[in-house]
Parts: structure tokens; C-alpha cells; sequence
């Protein structure tokens, strides 16, 4: 069962096309081995060969680079259908849209037919490499170095918590140019992981979204040809920040997505969950919880389409990003909380939809920027 708020205002047909090829492609093809996967932790190569072939890798990509030619409405409306089928899936579409945006912009022609066009048919895969030991939020800490050599640099230095370390062939990896320059000394590398020098750290077993794999990398003496440097060197912070409003759009999307699964869930279960001789849907206790879900889930996707908007009309999204992302996965968290309470015992057995859907929601408030993060960035851009 599907359920639609007020989510087809002021979409273009395009938008609406998209938004249901993906919403077609998560109920036939994700949902039905979502359970599956959260279980094995499998990684499901062969869906997202699939996912490519349906033009939903890439969404901002140009067409011309082999993405979908789209805005970032079409990417967290796509996001958010994904999702509803399972967030893990939705969390990698998130993940090559994020590389896919940092090498169409500031690669050049020769990485993007090496890295990009590959990325996008679902041939290679990839991996963002910012997270250190010391290095979450505070990214001001970052120990790894690329050190010029000749022509070339050594790259050496740790990345832990990396989504998709264990399975990528490639990896966008930020790392200290030039220690004295702080954030103006950092630059961007891609990296392939099979050179010599790389080893990938164990693969963590997670609370949720346990299909997308995150694991360490660690780089010792490896070297890197000359054009392995992305965009400009002591720029790399930069770049990387560039692409957090879009990222934070997408992960506020995700978290919708889990939200409205949740509430699909649970108008369904409290309609056919018969107690004291009648559904439980018709006790207020429910309703109000049912009620609050379908608020909060509203309110976000209002938030999540004005920043999408702000990005494609080339305004400043930061503010609008925040919010979005900080406000729904805090409601994705409380409402599917919400859905297990309806569900009762059944809610908190393996197996049963929304038990997955209360863990995979809690890392929504952690990645892309904590949400005390995104509280700090509120407030300084509202105080400056």
C-alpha cells in the first residue's frame, strides 16, 4: 500500500515520471528482497546494474556523461522512493550521486571516461574516503597525506567507517597537501584500490542499513600518478563541502522514504490488528500517532522540495539543506519508534518491516553531518 500526502504539487510531468520509475522499480525489484539483504549484509551487485540501466544512477549527472540530466528535485524524489523499498539501496544511489557530482564538475575528460562513465553503468565501484579515527565532524583533524614525488605523490594514512571500502574499486580520497594551510591544504585524490600500498580494514557489521558496507582502508607508500589529483590542489575541502547541501537533500529523502514505510505499515497494521473487539485503529492513542507520523512526514518533504529547489535555482541551500536533513531524521527516528509501538510485540521481532525500518532510520541523524552539526550550521548561518 502506498500512501500519498501532498507530495504531486507543483511537480513537472518529468519529475512525476521519474518519481514513478523509481517507485516502480523499489516495489517490484527492492522491497521484495529487502528483508533478504538486511539479513546476509549481501552486497546486491546485479540490483544496481539494474538501477543503472533504469537511468537512476547519476540523476544530476548530465546525460551527455551518462547520467540522467536531472535536478536535485528528481534526485530526492527518486531518494525517497528508493527508499521506501529499502534505505541501503537508496543509500548507495546517494553515494554514486555524490561522486558522480564532485567528478562531473571538477574531473577531467580523461577521468571522467576512467572513473565516471564506469561508475554510472554500475561497472565500477566507488567509495568517499573522508573519515578518520580523529576525523568524523572535525574534519580539521585529518591525518592522511599526499606528498609530491617527481611527477607524482605517496598517499599514506587511515580512513575508517567508509561506506563501501569493503567491495569499491575506487576511492575519492581527501588528504593533507600541505599541513600548514589547514582547510586550504587539503586536496582530493581518486585512487585505485587495487594499487599497490592499499588494504581495506575489516568490514563492520552495523545496527542498520547492513546491505550498504562500510569498512576501513588504509594507505601505505602508495603512489599516485600525477592526474590521479582531482580538481585543484589545496582545494579539496572545499570541493568536498561543495557537495553537502545535494548530499544532505538526498539523506533527508532517505529518511522520508523510511518515515512513509513506516506509515504505510502502520495505517495497514492498525486497521487489521483487532483488540477488545475492535481494529486498533480506532483508539485515539493509535490515531494520534498515525496522525503525528503523516505531520511530520509532510512537513519534511515541504522542507526537502524548497531545498532541492533553492540548489536548481542555483541559490544558497545550505540553511534550507540543514533543516531538511536535521528535521526529518529526527522524525524518521521518533515515528518509526512510533511504528514499533503500534506493532507492539510483533513490531520488535526480526523479520516484521518496521523493526528494519526503527534501525535503519538512527544513522540518518549521525551520517552526512550530525544533527547537532546541522543544528551548529543553523544557527551560525542565522546569528553571522
Amino acid at each position: 500500500m502506498t500512501i500519498e500526502l501532498l507530495d504531486a504539487q507543483g511537480l513537472s510531468d518529468t519529475h512525476a515520471a521519474m518519481r514513478d520509475t523509481a517507485r516502480r522499480f523499489a516495489e517490484a525489484e527492492i522491497s521484495p528482497i529487502a528483508a533478504e539483504l538486511d539479513e546476509s549484509e549481501a552486497y546486491p551487485a546485479e540490483l544496481y546494474g539494474s538501477l543503472a540501466k533504469a537511468g537512476l544512477f547519476g540523476i544530476t549527472v548530465p546525460d551527455a556523461l551518462g547520467g540522467a540530466g536531472a535536478d536535485a528535485l528528481a534526485y530526492a524524489l527518486v531518494m525517497e522512493e528508493l527508499s521506501r523499498g529499502y534505505a541501503s539501496v537508496a543509500d548507495q544511489v546517494g553515494l554514486v550521486e555524490l561522486l558522480g557530482t564532485l567528478i562531473t564538475h571538477h574531473g577531467s575528460a580523461a577521468q571522467q571516461a576512467r572513473y565516471l562513465v564506469p561508475l554510472l553503468k554500475a561497472e565500477r565501484r566507488c567509495a568517499y574516503a573522508l573519515t578518520e579515527a580523529d576525523a568524523g565532524s572535525d574534519l580539521g583533524s585529518l591525518k592522511t597525506t599526499a606528498t609530491r614525488d617527481g611527477a607524482g605523490w605517496v598517499l599514506n594514512g587511515a580512513k575508517l567507517w567508509i561506506h563501501n571500502a569493503p567491495v569499491a574499486d575506487f576511492a575519492a580520497v581527501l588528504a593533507r597537501t600541505d599541513p600548514a594551510a589547514g582547510h586550504r591544504g587539503m586536496s582530493v585524490f581518486l585512487v585505485d584500490l587495487d594499487a599497490a600500498g592499499v588494504a581495506r580494514g575489516r568490514r563492520e557489521h552495523k545496527m542498520g542499513q547492513r546491505a550498504s558496507p562500510v569498512g576501513g582502508l588504509n594507505f601505505d607508500a602508495v603512489r599516485l600518478p600525477g592526474d590521479a589529483l582531482l580538481g585543484t590542489e589545496g582545494r579539496g575541502f572545499h570541493m568536498m563541502m561543495s557537495v553537502l547541501d545535494k548530499g544532505r537533500v538526498g539523506i533527508a529523502a532517505l529518511a522520508l522514504g523510511i518515515l512513509m514505510a513506516a506509515l504505510e505499515d502502520s495505517i495497514a497494521y492498525a486497521k487489521q490488528r483487532v483488540q477488545f473487539a475492535r481494529p486498533i485503529a480506532e483508539f485515539q492513542a493509535v490515531q494520534w500517532m498515525i496522525a503525528d507520523m503523516a505531520k511530520d512526514a509532510q512537513a519534511a518533504r515541504l522542507m526537502i522540495m524548497e531545498a532541492a529547489r533553492l540548489l536548481d535555482g542555483g541559490g544558497r541551500a545550505t540553511l534550507a539543506a540543514s533543516m531538511a536533513k536535521c528535521f526529518t531524521a529526527d522524525a524518521a527516528v521518533a515515528r518509526t519508534a512510533d511504528a514499533v509501538q503500534i506493532h507492539g510485540g510483533s513490531g520488535y521481532i526480526r523479520g516484521v518491516r518496521v523493526e528494519r525500518l526503527y534501525r535503519d532510520a538512527k544513522i540518518t541523524q549521525i551520517y552526512e553531518g550530525t544533527n547537532q552539526i546541522q543544528r551548529m550550521i543553523m544557527a551560525r548561518t542565522l546569528l553571522a
